[in-house]
């Protein structure tokens, strides 16, 4: 811990044993108050899977299934490159961030998410469609596409996309950030961004709804072109079809904020029950990077106080299930009641 270190290297420098010891007391306290206040680790959900992709989560790269949940931070996505034209839109997925964002990645991406994370929030909310707290996200676009769908985001709020070309500052709403070895493409087609042609670029390019922005390598010490343009109406179709993969996915999920009590005694029993078993393995787990495990229902008393040795936050997903039955069904003729004989009394 870093308090203990900085006793230690006090110590060094001939500060009094006593002093030095008090340090360290001092320390384990800040530890065990500081471990009940400690924010919630960022989630991803995964909505959809289709064809090959896996993820990588520091500890362990394995394929990416659909209604897993995974710590954010520190993950790389990454699907499988078709090898036939006619194969490409059969390769994609599609998740959502904590923070209400939906994401879809095209076939042949490669995504890194460098930084994900987020203020604790509140578990009743009645707004949805608004980001449930500030949340900074960096991200690394290496080669592929990616439609982004994103809440209102809070004031405070940082999205950034980096890719080899430069970066574009997403304000919201939809956007698709395209990547490979030539060129960058930035379409808007909600809201409002910022596009930067690399670290030489200080001024940045605004673009609006309807605009597309083409970044390509400048020359020897000077900043890569920016070239902004309205979005071509042959690609228009195109891109819309992968912000509205990302909205869907957006629609299939949100999050709260569930307490487990971790340590012994009946307290502790209680909130893995509740979790089914995986929640509270995943919470404590947190901090390593290591994936949680499949999202197993609702988050159940999400709300509800949990007391014990010591309460562990963990931020969890909760499927939107629908209300209503599709218009067109079909009913089995055995759940018809048939019509009884009559016996005429």
């Amino acid at each position: 811990m870093n308090t203990h270190r900085r006793a230690s290297l006090f110590c060094g420098i001939r500060v009094p044993a006593a002093i030095a010891g008090l340090s360290a007391l001092l320390a384990t306290v800040a530890h065990a108050q500081g471990g009940q206040s400690k924010n919630p680790a960022s989630k991803l959900f995964v909505s959809d899977v289709s064809g090959e992709a896996q993820i990588d989560t520091g500890d362990t790269v394995q394929d990416l299934a659909k209604r897993s949940v995974y710590n954010a931070q520190g993950t790389i996505i990454e699907t499988k490159r078709a090898e036939k034209e006619s194969d490409k839109a059969k390769i994609y997925s599609t998740m959502v961030y904590s923070n209400g964002t939906g994401a879809y990645f095209d076939h042949d991406t490669r995504v890194e998410l460098k930084k994900f994370v987020q203020e604790p929030f509140t578990p009743n909310r009645t707004d949805m469609d608004v980001e449930p707290s500030i949340s900074q996200t960096q991200a690394y676009v290496s080669r592929g596409a990616v439609g982004l769908c994103t809440s209102k985001l809070v004031a405070g709020s940082t999205m950034v996309y980096n890719t080899p070309h430069g970066a574009v500052n997403v304000l919201g709403r939809k956007v698709v950030i395209e990547a490979d070895d030539n060129e960058t493409k930035i379409s808007m087609l909600e809201g409002d961004s910022t596009v930067r042609g690399g670290a030489a670029d200080l001024g940045g390019e605004t673009l609006h709804a309807g605009q597309q922005a083409i970044i390509r390598p400048g020359g020897p010490g000077q900043p890569n072109i920016v070239q902004v343009q309205a979005i071509p109406p042959n690609e228009v179709n195109m891109l819309g079809d992968k912000v509205d993969q990302a909205c869907m996915a957006k629609k299939t999920v949100y999050f709260e904020v569930k307490e487990h009590a971790v340590g012994s005694g009946p307290a502790g029993d209680s909130a893995s029950e509740k979790s089914g078993g995986d929640t509270a393995a995943g919470a404590s787990n947190a901090d390593a990077g290591t994936p949680v495990t499949a999202f197993n229902g609702p988050a159940e008393n999400a709300n509800t106080p949990v007391t014990g040795t010591n309460v562990v936050r963990e931020i969890v997903p909760v499927e939107v299930v629908p209300t209503t039955l599709p218009v067109q069904f079909t009913v089995s003729p055995a759940t018809l009641t048939s019509p009884q004989p009559n016996t005429g009394g």
